[in-house]
């Protein structure tokens, strides 16, 4: 069977991870992880949300966060921003890439952004023109693409069309995300399959969430596809505030395991995430959720 032989892995940790926390992560923790982050070996490092503190407060911080992260050459440091508000704060920040999302579900977008996909995607047309203008990157986040709370499961056709309206903006790289963790390998690799059809692979990511422990499964089956860029989060940090019950993007620690005993090239160095998935979990007082982490951990100190 052939696989791809090497992955790029967004790590997610510093704003999906973090985001649903109730309380407060100090400023300096978050540059912290950004920075033992991109000392492991990470490309690209999700490292903020400029949307308003009113609705996502543990991200009020993202200009400070931003302002002290030790940037290192070649690393994308990301940003999401929901409107040209958010933007223009990224901008300022001096974000590499900027991420817009929307939802492949009427009732989560509802629910999420409070309003329709459609509207969603008019609303980010002046920010994905803008930071073609800047020179940045642009990425195209969407959510529920397997499933939505609400709604139940996502047709494919519902997505696609998702993807070929970010497709109209000039997103470059399209997340297909299993926000609530809902989506099974079968399901996983028919989907991407379809995205593959009106997009080129290497412009493809898989963003799982591990709620029904599906994640590392639909990884793989995404990658007999030819998928061979994946998002995850350091210790299994995350969830999602609008779909209650979901729980973490899938575990770097667990991914990177699977991936180098595969033969996959990641350029990542396990035993530094290992070491910063149980400093992290320390920080905000809460056990990791890494099978691979928690193990590697002991085992390096019994």
């Amino acid at each position: 069977m052939n696989f791809p032989l090497s992955v790029k892995i967004v790590e997610v940790s510093p704003r999906d991870g973090l985001q649903n926390e109730k309380n407060f992560v100090p400023t300096a923790i978050k540059i912290e992880l950004i920075n033992r982050l991109a000392q492991a070996g990470f490309q690209n490092v999700e490292s903020a949300s400029f949307v308003s503190p009113k609705w996502v407060p543990q991200m009020a911080d993202g200009a400070d966060v931003m302002a002290g992260i030790e940037r290192r050459p070649g690393v994308i440091y990301s940003a999401l921003t929901p409107n040209m508000r958010g933007f223009e704060a990224a901008l300022a920040a001096g974000a590499d890439e900027i991420v817009i999302f929307g939802a492949a579900s009427e009732a989560f977008s509802q629910r999420n952004i409070n309003c329709s996909i459609a509207e969603s995607i008019e609303r980010f047309a002046p920010v994905a023109q803008a930071a073609q203008q800047a020179g940045l990157r642009l990425r195209g986040s969407i959510s529920c693409a397997l499933g939505c709370p609400y709604e139940g499961e996502t047709p494919i056709a519902t997505v696609l069309d998702v993807v070929g309206r970010m497709q109209a903006l000039g997103v470059e790289e399209f997340d297909i995300a299993d926000t609530i963790g809902v989506g099974t390998p079968l399901k996983t690799a028919q989907l991407m399959q379809a995205v593959a059809e009106i997009i080129p692979i290497e412009r493809i990511a898989g963003h799982f969430h591990d709620t029904y422990g599906q994640a590392l499964a639909n990884i793989l089956a995404s990658l007999q596809v030819g998928v061979h860029i994946f998002h995850s989060s350091v210790a299994g940090l995350g969830g999602c505030p609008y779909a209650k019950g979901a729980t973490g993007n899938v575990a770097t620690e667990d991914v990177v395991y699977m991936l180098h005993g595969m033969g996959i090239h990641t350029g990542l160095d396990l035993n530094a995430l290992v070491q910063t998935g149980a400093w992290i979990s320390s920080q905000i007082g809460k056990p990791s959720t890494s099978r691979a982490g928690r193990a590697l951990y002991l085992k390096d100190t019994l």
